[in-house]
């Protein structure tokens, strides 16, 4: 089975592609590389899977894996490229499409709007319209925990409205909601959106909470807690995350006879779920496990909430749970660890690691 992973140098892109790889698929990954985030991490994990960096720095240029026995492909190109797009699916054929590309960040969307609409709506339309073309067998797609906006009520679940986002990122999420059950209604293709709550590991962004508390503790530098610490996130490790969403793409969504009343399901075959860890965690217990992992306490600059940001997030993964046997299970202590310890080799933290132990 042939699938296409866009994102593919992304954080979750990274570990999806691994993990399809060892599951014996044959994958082709895209990823546009550009500098929201330093591209070198990108590279590298790129080069975890085989793909050398001198050849993805090219746009447009196919790169074979030189793993031994790797199935991997990868092309650097923007989702916004619409016939370099179209080329890609003509030629390669693809079974299933996991769609992780896109422009990610809340606060970011505050000051690069027309990059949203960019990346997360002409992109999208431009994947949406090549599985609808070539027959995808399903189109599975990153949505995003924002799309909640200002709801309160929690957890959050796929039967509440999300009629409320307070960022432009997560209105884009919402709108590819849309677009995705759009096509699903007309063109009968499977698609299934995943609300990813907050996500981390090893190899995560450096703009997400663990990489910055990480790296400013490390260097003795004050971090920055908002909302003055009242805050909540559904902390989920990155191999539970994939894990779903290789559950997800295996269950493929069924035409109906009739609307099943639920804002997450559809006469179309069309599926919304949640996936994040079902545990909301105080963010003052996740500096907490930091400090432990590291061995030292942070400095700590207590500032109000952000604009774009909400102050809880709880995901109710029960129907993902139950239809495809979702189960993550990883802790925070156990995962907080993992990505501290990647976090010191890969950046050689040799003397910091040598007194935080």
């Amino acid at each position: 089975m042939r699938v296409l992973v866009t994102g593919a140098a992304g954080f979750i892109g990274f570990y999806l592609c691994k993990k399809l790889l060892a599951l014996g698929f044959k994958v082709y990954g895209i990823d546009n590389v550009n500098n929201y985030y330093d591209p070198q991490l990108k590279y590298d994990r790129l080069a975890r899977l085989g793909i050398q960096q001198q050849e993805a720095k090219m746009f447009g240029k196919h790169c074979i894996s030189k793993h031994l026995g790797s199935n991997m492909q990868f092309m650097r190109m923007n989702l916004e490229d619409r016939q370099a797009i179209a080329e890609l699916f003509e030629k390669e054929k693809f079974d299933y499409v996991c769609h992780l590309g896109a422009q990610a960040g809340v606060r970011y969307s505050l000051e690069n709007p027309h990059t949203y609409v960019d990346s997360n709506i002409v992109g999208f339309l431009n994947v949406l319209e090549e599985c609808r073309h070539h027959q995808v067998k399903h189109f599975v797609y990153a949505s995003s925990s924002s799309v909640y906006g200002m709801n309160d009520e929690m957890p959050f679940s796929t039967d509440q409205g999300v009629d409320h986002p307070v960022s432009l990122y997560a209105a884009t999420k919402r709108s590819n909601e849309l677009m995705a059950h759009t096509y699903s209604h007309l063109y009968n293709l499977p698609t299934t959106g995943l609300r990813f709550f907050t996500v981390y590991g090893p190899w995560g962004r450096p703009d997400m909470a663990i990489f910055l508390f990480t790296k400013a503790i490390v260097e003795g530098k004050s971090i920055k807690v908002f909302n003055n610490g009242n805050m909540e996130r559904d902390f989920t490790y990155v191999d539970d995350i994939v894990d779903g969403v290789i559950k997800a793409m295996h269950n493929i969504p069924a035409k109906e006879v009739k609307e099943v009343g639920s804002p997450a399901a559809s006469s179309a075959p069309f599926r919304l779920y949640n996936i994040g860890n079902n545990k909301p965690v105080k963010l003052m217990d996740f500096v907490d496990a930091i400090e432990k992992s590291l061995g030292v306490k942070a400095i700590k600059e207590m500032l109000p909430i952000q604009a774009g940001d909400v102050e809880k997030t709880w995901a109710d993964v029960t129907d993902l749970m139950e239809e495809t046997g979702y189960q993550p299970s990883t802790d925070i202590i156990k995962g907080v660890k993992s990505f501290t310890d990647w976090y010191l080799s890969y950046y050689s933290v040799r003397e910091v690691a040598t007194y935080v132990r």
